[in-house]
């Protein structure tokens, strides 16, 4: 039996639609930042601490004060897990958006 072709339909024209729908699909989702993920809700400030030696911490707090504390606790914890100097950490940046 001979295969009859419809008129105006080509194999490449589907695939070309169906990898265009599944595309525009997707763009919503790749507009969103991530910056922000790991923050408390409604943080505005944080701060980040390290040691001189061993990891360091990042945190995030209402107020910059809370930020700059809770960045010095997990760097004291963080540093002295990873064999550091926790005795040594220091606030390098704190700021509030």
């Amino acid at each position: 039996m001979a295969r009859t072709a419809i008129p105006g339909y080509h194999p490449s024209w589907l695939l070309l639609i169906l990898l265009i729908g599944s595309l525009a699909s997707l763009t919503g989702c790749s507009n969103k930042s991530s910056a922000t993920r790991y923050a408390q809700a409604g943080a505005n400030c944080f701060a980040k601490a390290v040691p001189t030696a061993g990891e360091g911490g990042l945190a995030w707090g209402n107020t910059l004060s809370a930020a700059r504390k809770k960045s010095m606790d997990s760097c004291m914890r963080y540093a002295s897990r990873s064999g550091g100097t926790p005795k040594t950490c220091q606030v390098v940046m704190a700021k509030c958006k």
